[in-house]
């Protein structure tokens, strides 16, 4: 993996799973891209941060979490804070949430278990636009 310049530097993740292995892992693999990561252990937590006025530019949420699950997480993001990116991921029930999840406002969807090169690949591209 490279760093993609000072451009990635600028830009904050906020990482969204249930999972403390999971929520580890893209941070280490995200910063290691050179990326400001945060993380949320479920879609309440997030929407809090973004409410509280944290600046994002990506959101990597899974579909399948306690309190608040992703598709609501998708919903409440695209509706309140139109221009940031979501990336929806998840490896419950072979992926089939994540159709539904493009359909509310993902910009992009991993099916669990993910490379960590298909994550960087998909948040650069994703990250570029912008």
């Amino acid at each position: 993996m490279q760093i993609h310049g000072l451009a990635s530097r600028s830009r904050t993740i906020l990482v969204v799973d249930d999972e403390d292995s999971i929520r580890g892992l893209f941070r280490e693999l995200l910063t290691a891209e050179g990326y400001r990561v945060v993380v949320a252990s479920d879609g309440r937590q997030a929407c809090d941060m973004l409410r509280q006025g944290m600046n994002l530019d990506l959101v990597i949420t899974d579909l399948v979490m306690p309190n608040q699950e992703g598709i609501e997480t998708i919903r409440a993001i695209r509706q309140q804070f139109p221009t940031v990116r979501i990336i929806a991921i998840s490896g419950a029930f072979g992926g089939k949430f994540l159709r539904m999840a493009k359909l509310l406002g993902a910009d992009a969807t991993l099916t669990k278990p993910i490379l960590p090169d298909q994550l960087c690949a998909t948040v650069a591209e994703l990250l570029a636009g912008i």
